[in-house]
């Protein structure tokens, strides 16, 4: 399965696509059946799903004991993690099973599952935001939870576990960079990810940004049409309460792209640059964001440069 080009989806549809996988999991107790513990992901995050390597390389001194150890792709060595163990469940094999390689912030990884069972396409609407109590139990690995019929899937964080596997590969903000004054210029933040909205509100602020933050992108488009009002209404330009909009791309609800389309749909905001921070602006899905009209798209790797390039927009 190759999804980066086979992804069938228009972009500000406030769809997506997700692979649903299960792991398996012991009994708690004697004489019950195995657990399937339903999960998903981002189609947009996945290269490929694959049997499991013939052969796997064992790394010494391993931060965690879930990396199994590395194998070779089309000459391209990839890390594979026991998502069981990460989860801390008992997994157990009744089946040949089955591994999901996936590639966002520009670094791949593999994740091992017992089995996966199709593609679903929803709307982020369907997709319920994890409450706080969920998400304190799960360690904030969960950004999403899906209702189906018979079963509630888990849509995990990978970026998160790849970064507490790896913490060098979680994002940081570089010391080094000095930060120009900006006069004051307000930025409005949408991302679903407490650690991500923290860390882009330092960012920003350092810049010398007035920064206000939203969960979710219906929660920022609320916030964008009380902006508006007080606009029409005071009879001053947008701008005087609003410089920029920054959005990730996935969030429960609304997300980035369909943001942006309704903000460029605007008569008002349409005037605000966009600019569009998530792990899955790849060369391969730029495009989309370019579709809805996105003033400028950065990857979460290339997190210094956010500030400077809003900068930019807004001075265009």
């Amino acid at each position: 399965m190759s999804s980066q080009t086979d992804i069938l989806l228009e972009a500000g549809t406030n769809e997506l696509e997700i692979v649903e996988f299960w792991l398996e999991e012991a009994p708690q107790e004697d004489g019950e059946e195995n657990y399937h513990g339903f999960y998903g992901v981002n189609v947009a995050k996945v290269l490929e799903i694959i049997r499991m390597p013939e052969k796997v390389t064992h790394l010494p001194k391993v931060a965690h004991p879930s990396i199994m150890g590395t194998f070779n792709l089309r000459n391209k060595v990839i890390p594979l993690v026991d998502l069981s163990f990460w989860l801390n469940k008992e997994r157990v094999e009744t089946e040949p099973p089955k591994v999901i390689v996936t590639e966002f912030n520009n670094v791949s990884s593999a994740f091992l599952v017992s089995g996966v069972t199709r593609i679903h396409r929803i709307s982020w609407e369907k997709v319920e935001a994890p409450s706080a109590y969920v998400s304190s139990l799960s360690q904030d690995s969960i950004t999403g939870v899906v209702k189906f019929e018979d079963r509630i899937s888990l849509i995990l964080d990978l970026e998160k576990i790849v970064a507490e596997l790896n913490p060098a590969l979680g994002l940081q903000l570089d010391d080094s960079v000095d930060w120009e004054v900006t006069g004051g210029y307000k930025a409005l933040i949408a991302d679903d990810s407490t650690l991500i909205r923290e860390m882009l509100y330092e960012l920003m602020t350092r810049a010398k940004f007035l920064v206000e933050t939203a969960n979710t992108g219906r929660e920022c488009w609320e916030k964008l049409l009380q902006l508006k009002k007080m606009s029409l209404e005071d009879k001053r330009p947008i701008k005087d309460y609003i410089n920029v909009v920054i959005s990730d791309i996935e969030m429960p609800v609304m997300d980035g792209h369909n943001l942006t389309v309704r903000i460029k749909a605007d008569p008002v905001l349409k005037e605000l640059p966009v600019i569009l921070f998530s792990s899955i602006i790849t060369d391969k899905l730029r495009h989309k964001g370019e579709s809805v009209g996105a003033d400028d798209q950065i990857s979460k790797p290339e997190v210094t440069q956010l500030a400077k390039r809003a900068i930019a927009l807004i001075q265009k």
